[in-house]
């Protein structure tokens, strides 16, 4: 018995799936990271399919820029340039060389999952959507570089728009994007396993089944495979979809039907 055997139990054999029970620990740990990547492919594609909208979007901006650079710590415009806000489908964009408005005004520009962006008077900032993800991954929503640290030098509107017409994201951004995504899917998946397998270690003990916690871990962990299927294709039909529920729920009941020929213990005399 291997996992590619367990994979097509999972598929078509519900009831063999108890031979989970005697695979090696390790290989159910490898297991787990594949059952992760499947959930994990929707995700990365809908955050590469965000950042593409934020290419184009950055580009539709970028033509209604008007002429500036950021020389010795100063941003400079023509003096016929003036303020705009613009709004795109991922990008609210604010061009402010007048000085009216502050990060605080741009952060309170964003809507859904805009993101907010300016060229104000002494500084560019950044304000993403408000999300315990973006908390997580970097510590904060909103951040500004102040032209005055010289960061920004040597930037102007034609190098900008240049930029932003030939950008392409290279692969190896791809692949760290689909790491990052990767490891908050793994651990969620070990998680819902573990709660999966505490139910199923219930059961088991409720029903009298001879199986141990760690037997019942293996066989959750394969039972697990078609809700994850069904709940990655889900994703990939809806960006709004909580997963955990249909593969608890879905995995226990694969589960109760997986291990009902398995051995059971004496009832114990009364």
């Amino acid at each position: 018995m291997n996992s590619f055997t367990l994979f097509k139990h999972s598929l078509f054999r519900l009831t063999d799936l108890n031979q989970a029970k005697k695979m090696p620990f390790w290989k159910v740990i490898l297991y787990v990271f594949f059952l992760s990547i499947i959930l994990a492919l929707p995700i990365t594609k809908q955050i590469f399919s965000i950042m593409n909208d934020i290419k184009s979007d950055g580009q539709e901006i970028a033509t209604k820029l008007p002429d500036f650079n950021i020389t010795d710590g100063k941003f400079q415009t023509s003096q016929e340039a003036e303020g705009f806000i613009y709004q795109t489908n991922s990008i609210i964009f604010t061009f402010d060389p007048d000085g009216k408005r502050t990060l605080n005004d741009v952060a309170a520009d964003s809507v859904g999952s805009a993101v907010s962006l300016g060229f104000l008077k002494d500084e560019f900032v950044v304000a993403l959507p408000n999300s315990g993800a973006a908390d997580a991954l970097l510590g904060a929503n909103q951040f500004e570089v102040p032209y005055s640290k010289g960061t920004l030098d040597g930037l102007n509107s034609k190098e900008l728009k240049l930029a932003l017409d030939e950008a392409n994201v290279p692969f190896w951004i791809k692949l760290i994007v689909f790491i990052v995504t990767l490891y908050p899917t793994f651990i969620n998946l070990v998680i819902n396993l573990l709660m999966i397998t505490i139910g199923a270690n219930l059961y088991s003990k409720i029903r009298l089944y001879k199986l141990r916690f760690l037997d019942c871990l293996k066989i959750a962990t394969y039972c697990a495979t078609l809700p994850v299927i069904i709940s990655s294709i889900l994703h990939f039909l809806t960006r709004s979809f909580d997963d955990s529920f249909l593969i608890v729920f879905t995995s226990l009941l694969i589960f109760f039907f997986a291990i009902r020929n398995e051995e059971r213990r004496e009832t114990p005399l009364v």
